[in-house]
């Protein structure tokens, strides 16, 4: 499913996903409350709720009752490892097949890096 089609819950928890991973929400660190991020990402406060529910779900925040919600520890390393896998099954074989069809050398990529 391409980003564009996504539930706006689903873009929504991958912006989250992203801040865990590159530590703009370490770990320990209070994720913004559902109004803050909502009214920051011009977004539905219910909507906002469904993705931070499915954080809950997963087990990478923890919820401490009328103070917020805490990324849980191993959260990015989760994140990480979830988006390398679907990364390496979605995506990947395209960008290879491409290559392929174009005569990119994966070598000369990296030796560019």
């Amino acid at each position: 499913m391409s980003q564009n089609s996504q539930p706006v819950y689903l873009k929504l928890r991958d912006l989250i996903a992203a801040a865990i991973i590159d530590g703009t929400y370490a770990e320990g660190a209070m994720l913004p409350s559902v109004r803050a991020f909502a009214a920051e990402q011009g977004a539905n406060p219910l909507t906002v709720a469904k993705a931070y529910q499915l954080f809950q779900l997963e087990g990478l925040v923890e919820v401490q009752r009328g103070v917020g919600m805490y990324v849980a520890p191993g959260a990015a390393e989760k994140l990480r490892g979830r988006e390398r896998d679907l990364f390496l099954s979605r995506e990947w074989p395209a960008i290879r097949a491409k290559m392929h069809m174009l005569g990119i050398d994966p070598a000369e990529l990296l030796a560019e890096a």
